[in-house]
């Protein structure tokens, strides 16, 4: 069997024994950067933003992604309903909520 592996291969010289232990270190600390920097912060905004979502109440001021203001006037399980000038509705999903404003907001603007 050993015509299927080429000599230089085959050789285990150049690595010294137990040089491996910096590799395995970057790499878990690359895996902890990437956790504490990029994948942690998301899953904190994620669930802030789920908790926004479950939270929003008839008459709650909202600004949804798309940047439009409004007054919730009806809220069901996926949608919410938004009043953004006298009779003039709007009928979106929840998800599209981003924030919601303090009271009067609309009215000062």
């Amino acid at each position: 069997m050993n015509w299927l592996i080429s000599p230089a291969h085959a050789q285990t010289g150049g690595a010294a024994p137990g040089g491996g232990g910096i590799e395995l270190i970057m790499l878990v600390v690359m895996v902890a950067v990437f956790y504490f920097f990029l994948i942690r912060p998301q899953q904190k905004r994620a669930k802030e933003h789920k908790n926004l979502v479950q939270s929003l109440n008839k008459g709650d001021e909202v600004i949804t992604s798309g940047g439009i203001l409004g007054r919730v006037t009806k809220v069901t399980d996926d949608f919410v309903v938004l009043e953004i000038s006298g009779n003039l509705e709007i009928k979106l999903q929840k998800q599209s909520v981003q924030a919601t404003l303090p009271k009067g907001t609309i009215k000062s603007i």
